[in-house]
């Protein structure tokens, strides 16, 4: 009976790993989508042999999978894991297929057969990657003096993501850090600003987790420019340049036209090509006052011509007046 007794206590200690080797907690990380095998190091198991797995659940040890006398029970996995789990019947190592996020956690593996032993793993699920996105912070676009002489124009970008956790999100001028940021494993947008000058096209900005990273690198050439509103007032000053110089041509053009147009009218006139005689100031006031001719009435055009005729015979002769005693003294 003592026998007895002494047997079960050493079978219970047995089974509960008070005697039997133990790991260490192995760490394993993996991308949501992605397959894991956790492996037993068992290089084949026999038919007396138990391989047991069992996962951390809501706080509770739940057995997921096991072989015993070769046959293999997956309990009420399919619960938490679908379809995706699959169990070695050889080696009794566990793969997980198409893992989510849902199943980061520890996972315990006690394999009895001389002895008891125990492996425990710790898997980590990361979600995908995005890609950062940088874009021009408008809200803060501004210029800076970098010296008395020159003024250097400074670029406002945001590297932003969405939808991540467990991440750091940071800005590398060249291969050294500049900035960043974490977040644990709440799942969150995370944005990182950045202020620069526009010359300077090194900076990139990089999201990463413990098993993979994305990077994108800044291109100054469509995102660092003149501040939306230092373009709107160039732009004023260009269109107001613009219309002023429209204005000036169109004037010009007028005044031109114009001024053909009364030659041209002057020296088609009938009235001039009859008084070729004329001397060339009596035909310009001739001309002054016959511009506004079709304004007027036929009066005042009868008017006009007789004063022009009175102008030209006074001068007509006091020309012969002048010339008369030139020509005597000659005789």
């Amino acid at each position: 009976m003592i026998h007895k007794y002494v047997f079960l206590c050493l079978w219970i200690w047995f089974s509960h790993g008070v005697i039997g080797d133990t790991d260490e907690v192995k760490s394993v990380s993996v991308t949501e989508g992605d397959s894991v095998s956790l492996n037993s190091g068992v290089s084949e198991v026999q038919r007396d042999d138990l391989i047991l797995w069992m996962f951390n659940f809501n706080n509770s040890e739940i057995r997921i999978a096991e072989i015993h006398k070769q046959v293999i029970d997956m309990f009420n996995s399919k619960e938490i894991f679908g379809d995706r789990l699959q169990m070695d019947s050889r080696t009794g190592s566990l793969t997980i297929r198409n893992i989510r996020t849902e199943h980061s956690g520890f996972y315990k593996l006690q394999i009895i057969k001389a002895g008891v032993t125990y492996k425990s793993f710790s898997v980590a699920v990361y979600a995908p990657l995005p890609i950062p996105v940088i874009t021009r912070d408008t809200s803060n676009c501004s210029s800076s003096s970098s010296s008395k002489r020159s003024s250097v124009s400074r670029c406002s970008l945001l590297c932003s993501v969405v939808n991540v956790r467990a991440v750091t999100l940071s800005w590398y001028k060249g291969n050294s850090l500049f900035s960043s940021i974490s977040v644990s494993d709440l799942s969150i947008s995370l944005s990182l600003p950045l202020e620069i000058e526009c010359l300077d096209d090194s900076y990139s900005c990089v999201i990463n987790n413990p098993i993979s990273n994305q990077t994108t690198h800044l291109d100054i050439t469509h995102l660092c420019h003149t501040c939306p509103d230092l373009i709107q007032k160039s732009q004023t000053v260009v269109i107001s340049v613009i219309v002023m110089a429209l204005i000036v041509v169109v004037v010009g053009g007028v005044i031109y036209l114009y001024n053909k147009k009364c030659k041209q009218a002057c020296s088609e006139d009938p009235a001039i090509i009859e008084k070729q005689s004329m001397s060339e100031y009596t035909q310009i006031i001739y001309c002054l006052q016959m511009r506004d001719l079709p304004q007027k009435s036929l009066l005042d055009v009868g008017r006009t011509e007789t004063a022009v005729n009175y102008q030209h015979n006074k001068i007509k002769k006091a020309a012969q007046e002048i010339i008369r005693p030139k020509v005597i003294e000659l005789i």
